[in-house]
């Protein structure tokens, strides 16, 4: 996928080096990035939950939305802030004064919303967010970004930064077509042999699994063909269709916080414990 109009443009080859693999590690949190094909399926809530389910752990966990130019992680967690990502970027204000406490006991690093600056992947966004996210990770035992729905230039490269992808679908034709895509651009361009699917909205017991293997049948065939290559795509968990989260989203709290009982809460706290080993 180009990363712009003109391949003879400044920083075209380094962005597409940087979007072809996954980032080396430079230790500190293990790095989590939770992504979809298509907006509307839950990416954001599960993030935020998962982040609580975590910290629930004993974990110290940030979560960093990386979807620069369209975030509502504010919004999910009924957060005002002053400070944003952008406002790191610009050198408006530091690092630590933009981080905030969320509920659920973990911490935040919030994007702003409607900017249009941030709608492509330039050398200086580039490099502001890598720096970003090399900063955080020693000081937490996990870091979440929430990055952008599809396979923007903007999408992949904040994925690459991660070490995992949980990529998050819901049983809706479209919402499988276009997770099988994203999931096929970071095997192909970023050589990734495993990622995590996580099936939201299930509408019965099982759904998930049943969708992950005709997913890796697919992926297996186009992805894994080569001699001695294989492609894993791992069921991290399934989340059936629950009342209570439709209340918590409307409501902008946690369900694992007001509804802790109720089956989506239950999965996400399963999937925590799946993450942790």
């Amino acid at each position: 996928m180009s990363t712009t109009s003109d391949p003879a443009a400044s920083g075209a080859a380094p962005l597409a080096q940087a979007m072809s693999r996954p980032l080396a590690s430079k230790g500190g949190a293990r790095t989590l990035a939770v992504t979809s094909g298509k907006g509307g399926v839950g990416k954001t809530f599960v993030t935020a939950n998962l982040a609580a389910a975590l910290a629930a752990r004993g974990q110290k966990v940030l979560v960093l939305d990386a979807d620069l130019g369209l975030a509502n992680l504010d919004v999910v967690l009924n957060l005002h802030p002053k400070l944003t990502l952008h406002d790191v970027f610009t050198e408006k204000a530091t690092l630590e004064q933009a981080i905030l406490p969320a509920p659920g006991g973990f911490s935040v690093l919030l994007a702003g919303s409607g900017m249009v600056e941030y709608s492509r992947l330039t050398p200086d966004v580039r490099d502001k967010l890598l720096h970003i996210v090399d900063l955080v990770k020693p000081r937490f035992d996990w870091v979440l970004l929430d990055t952008g729905a599809g396979i923007s230039d903007v999408v992949l490269f904040a994925i690459s930064l991660a070490t995992d992808v949980l990529v998050v679908a819901t049983p809706e034709p479209t919402s499988l077509t276009d997770a099988y895509a994203t999931i096929k651009v970071l095997a192909t361009q970023q050589n990734r042999r495993e990622v995590g699917l996580l099936v939201n909205q299930a509408n019965r017991v099982g759904e998930g699994k049943l969708i992950c293997g005709q997913l890796q049948q697919v992926l297996q065939r186009f992805v894994g063909s080569k001699p001695g290559q294989t492609f894993k795509l791992e069921l991290l968990g399934e989340v059936k269709s629950d009342q209570s989260v439709r209340q918590a989203v409307l409501k902008r709290q946690l369900v694992l916080e007001h509804y802790p009982g109720c089956d989506a809460a239950q999965a996400i706290k399963a999937l925590a414990s799946k993450l942790l080993g």
